[in-house]
């Protein structure tokens, strides 16, 4: 723990680090998963989850402090690690709680008391959900991390509003079954010079500015086919930055959020497949909610033909209302929102103001405003993690 504590710049509690060698991940009273430090590599056929200890902890911060900035008056805002005081997560609920510590109550680690920011709730606006609503209770214990524990497990106490009682067992958790010690990673300096952040961020363009901001793959995958068979099988030819995008980053998933789809793929599930499919299901929710689906799906004149995914099953696309796909608009039909209207962009430019932060709308959203872009901006290839 020595290599993570110094990482951290934190020690961190005793009775922790006793249950972290002794049983490593672990779910807590069939309901509270200890995370420790710790890596797994990911197999699919397995059911095994990617999982590393550093991402885990700031993509929670990162959460936490936006739910924190979204829901509470700013006096009442925590501030979380790295910030100095800041809450330091160690667990997660069921119900998507976040279990924390907090490292402003003492310079002991052992006498940090725990911290819970409970369970919220989304119902996304959409046509049938007119109304979003979002919940959250951050509760402060005043108990120390064994103390908490053995609080939620005590007959003799009044059951935790929120979790109950649990039973007092711990087990290894379902999706960390071959966890592997967590080492810190070498700190290389930053990624960019000052010189190239403000090509990236500022004043770059086109395809150029976004190979430095998100640096592509060495080999992008594209499938077996070729752009003409793909032409001739789809019934048009499609955009030329389109193609200039994908030979250069081929299909993947942009920020964790949004997937392109293999262009060239053969067989079964290939791009025409995914057009057809989607389509299918816009024409009829179309003949069913005509006000909540106006669009005209390809090969309709000037019908939408869709190429990228988000996580959350938005649909990004062209309108294909020109004899010259160059010309196509860019628009994104919003999966729990209204239809708005094409992009004013083109793909490369939208995607470029998207990783940067500085663009975003129903189906892409925009970064969080405390997001570094530099750090945030991402591409993950085909087949190298599970969004896929």
């Amino acid at each position: 723990m020595d290599g993570v504590e110094e990482w951290l710049g934190l020690r961190l509690p005793t009775d922790y680090k006793r249950l972290a060698s002794a049983h490593g991940p672990v779910l807590f009273g069939e309901y509270i998963w200890i995370h420790v430090p710790c890596f797994q590599d990911g197999d699919i056929e397995r059911g095994q989850q990617d999982f590393d200890y550093g991402s885990w902890l700031h993509d929670t911060h990162r959460w936490a402090r936006i739910m924190a900035r979204d829901e509470l008056p700013e006096s009442d805002r925590p501030v979380f690690h790295p910030t100095v005081g800041g809450l330091l997560a160690w667990g997660f609920g069921r119900h998507s709680d976040i279990l924390f510590w907090d490292t402003s109550a003492s310079s002991d680690p052992d006498e940090w008391p725990v911290v819970v920011c409970h369970g919220w709730e989304v119902i996304h606006k959409s046509p049938s959900h007119p109304e979003a609503e979002r919940h959250t209770e951050w509760r402060e214990y005043g108990l120390g991390f064994t103390e908490y524990l053995k609080y939620l497990t005590d007959d003799e106490q009044t059951p935790d509003p929120f979790f109950g009682r649990l039973p007092p067992t711990i087990s290894r958790t379902r999706f960390l079954v071959s966890p592997r010690p967590w080492e810190p990673p070498e700190d290389t300096g930053p990624r960019l010079t000052d010189a190239e952040r403000r090509v990236a961020l500022e004043t770059g363009s086109g395809l150029k500015a976004l190979r430095l901001l998100c640096p592509p793959p060495r080999a992008p995958h594209l499938g077996g086919s070729s752009w003409e068979e793909l032409f001739t099988e789809l019934g048009t030819r499609l955009p030329a930055e389109y193609m200039e995008l994908m030979e250069t980053y081929g299909s993947g998933c942009w920020t964790r959020w949004l997937r392109f789809h293999t262009p060239l793929r053969t067989g079964e599930n290939g791009f025409t497949d995914h057009v057809r499919e989607i389509n299918d299901g816009y024409r009829y929710l179309r003949d069913e909610f005509p006000e909540g689906f106006p669009l005209p799906v390809w090969p309709e004149p000037g019908g939408f033909l869709p190429f990228a995914t988000s996580l959350d099953e938005d649909e990004v696309g062209w309108l294909a209302n020109s004899t010259n796909p160059d010309e196509w608009p860019l628009i994104v039909h919003p999966r729990h929102d209204d239809q708005g209207p094409p992009l004013e962009r083109g793909l490369i430019a939208t995607l470029l103001e998207w990783q940067r932060g500085k663009f975003g709308t129903e189906g892409l959203p925009r970064f969080d405003e405390d997001d570094d872009p530099v750090e945030f901006a991402e591409f993950h290839p085909w087949g190298q993690d599970s969004y896929w």
